[in-house]
């Protein structure tokens, strides 16, 4: 038996406020980056910072939502699974990007108590 799955969870704060369309057929849609930043040691023994964009895209009542929550710099979490996209331009010029669409998205809030420490 096979078992296949596309699936993508991050938590990271939106470097800009999401760009807001209405598709061809007046379908919502939100598009906005993530970043994720992953610390490690390195050989050395040193503390390093690794920041990682992703390109986030929402259709209808979840481009309606990340309108209200996503906010630059405020940190959210979501759910979604990879898109490759390639086309080849006017000049024959190949492009390729890889996408998230998002199924959900969580804001994440710290309490007071929490973001005082």
């Amino acid at each position: 038996m096979s078992t296949m799955r596309n699936s993508v969870m991050l938590i990271g704060r939106p470097g800009a406020e999401p760009e807001m369309k209405n598709s061809n057929n007046n379908q919502k849609i939100a598009r906005f980056r993530l970043a994720v930043n992953e610390g490690r040691k390195n050989a050395n023994n040193e503390w390093v910072e690794n920041t990682q964009w992703f390109s986030i895209v929402a259709f209808g009542y979840l481009a309606d939502r990340v309108e209200k929550v996503v906010r630059k710099g405020k940190q959210v979490a979501v759910e979604g699974s990879l898109r490759n996209n390639d086309w080849t331009d006017q000049n024959g010029i190949r492009h390729s990007t890889t996408e998230i669409w998002i199924s959900d998205l969580f804001p994440i809030e710290l309490e007071r108590s929490q973001a005082s420490n």
